[in-house]
């Protein structure tokens, strides 16, 4: 056979049929849903149809919960609410497994699948959120999708897809001392653009990327929607292996040997090729800002802001003009002279425990001169933060440590937002216009950048505070 990519292997397994017009149907084998889905349920309801794979769904509320309060009835939109409401009755009735408000399983969907064990190597994994492509860090195609094709997948655990073409992002080398998956990320968004992998399924690469934790994978792949992206893989090896070995919906005994066996089989093979390839010097990668209004728009927390002048064409010079009066910056002002007015610190991207206790090494000793938020990702990462003593860290220093975990301030569509003109230090995946709230401007960092703007309160160089 012919050398094939990770992605070429898990395509192939689950075609169920190939259309003459370019289409392929896909088998899917994990659907995520969360509060949002509620509209594909209402469609099933009304075509009086069940779902085909019940036992494939898993579901857990988290776009719209109040950061502050476990208690859906505080929730004050009365729409959220019932979304929220609802997704109790509509998984009880189709027999979705339910990681519900109150249980410490629940949090952030793209927290909650892979910490279960649901997100495995090798699978195809929907749901009704861009951000699903966090999920291939395990190895997996995941990708979000429409609400329509929500109530497909519902209907017949399959989904019409036009293949995407393959990308290959090599990082080599060693991340320096206070830099981490999230500047990784950012530079290699910066360097090939918002639209860079546009058609395209992402396979991260080389020595820096392998040195990751799953929980760096996972923001990597998180953010391959910013590039563009269908989807963000990593090939699983021991470290994925050692992350699965005992989650609740992993395999297990006799199961679990079977499962590795294929496991192992999935990793590209020698000889394959990519559609495109880019790579990057690991150490060469600093500690990374936005500064505009897209993920693109990211520089070395050492430059400064840039001249609209040095565009290569107009549209660019027009578009950076915009960002520019929008965020309320001028070009040259160093980026470790830009104070802020706040700092979050959560999200699907940076949320996870790995991220907090980055977060919170930098916190230690130190005071906020700022208001920060820390919103864990899931209940059993804010137990394990509190066993650790995370929280307390936080709140000495003058964190706010949220109580519910969720999506909070990175949607903006939960009553957690920013107000108009203020400048945020935010862990999130978007610094578009009005994503945490209307006139906010938001910048993107790493937990332990965030954390140095907190409690400088104004972008800080982390290392120095490192060293």
């Amino acid at each position: 056979m012919n050398a094939r990519t990770l992605f070429e292997k898990i395509w192939q397994r689950h075609i169920v049929v190939d259309r003459d017009d370019g289409y392929t149907l896909l088998y899917i084998d994990r659907h995520l849903m969360h509060d949002g889905s509620a509209a594909g349920f209402s469609r099933m309801r009304e075509r009086g149809i069940k779902l085909r794979r019940p036992n494939r769904g898993f579901a857990t509320p988290d776009h719209y919960l109040l950061s502050d309060s476990g208690n859906v009835a505080d929730i004050p939109d009365p729409h959220h609410r019932r979304l929220v409401e609802a997704i109790t009755t509509n998984t009880a009735e189709s027999g979705v497994t339910l990681f519900p408000v109150g249980d410490e399983r629940q949090g952030i969907a793209h927290v909650v699948g892979p910490e279960q064990g649901v997100t495995q190597p090798g699978l195809t994994l929907v749901c009704g959120d861009s951000h699903t492509s966090t999920h291939g860090a395990l190895g997996a195609l995941a990708f979000g999708i429409g609400s329509s094709e929500v109530a497909h997948v519902m209907a017949t655990q399959c989904l019409w897809q036009r293949k995407p073409k393959a990308m290959r992002v090599n990082v080599d080398g060693t991340l320096g001392n206070g830099v981490t998956a999230k500047d990784v990320i950012l530079a290699i968004i910066a360097k090939i653009s918002a639209a860079g992998a546009v058609g395209h399924v992402i396979e991260y690469t080389g020595s820096a990327i392998r040195d990751l934790s799953i929980e760096g994978r996972l923001t990597i792949c998180n953010m391959s929607i910013e590039a563009g992206g269908k989807a963000g893989m990593v090939a699983p090896d021991d470290t994925t292996l050692a992350y699965l070995d005992g989650r609740p919906f992993a395999p297990k005994g006799a199961e679990w040997d079977k499962a590795v066996k294929f496991w192992r089989s999935l990793p590209t093979d020698e000889g394959a090729t990519f559609d495109h390839d880019v790579s990057l010097d690991a150490a060469a990668i600093t500690p990374m800002v936005t500064w505009g209004t897209s993920p693109e728009d990211a520089l070395p927390i050492t430059a400064s802001i840039p001249e609209p002048s040095t565009a290569p064409d107009t549209s660019k010079k027009d578009s950076m003009q915009r960002a520019l009066e929008y965020m309320g910056l001028v070009p040259g002002t160093p980026l470790e002279q830009v104070a802020v007015d706040r700092v979050f610190i959560g999200s699907c991207t940076n949320s996870r425990i790995e991220d907090l206790r980055a977060a919170a090494k930098v916190a230690q000793g130190r005071k906020a001169v700022i208001p920060t938020w820390v919103v864990a990702g899931s209940g059993l990462v804010k137990r394990q933060a509190e066993a650790e003593g995370l929280d307390k860290i936080f709140r000495d220093a003058g964190f706010e440590w949220r109580e519910q975990p969720g999506c909070s301030m990175c949607v903006g569509m939960n009553g957690d937002t920013g107000k108009p003109g203020q400048r945020i230090a935010s862990t999130s995946n978007r610094n578009f216009v009005g994503r945490q709230g209307l006139g906010v401007r938001t910048h993107l960092v790493s937990p332990a950048m965030a954390a140095a703007a907190a409690v400088s309160g104004r972008f800080t160089d982390v290392r120095r505070l490192l060293s």
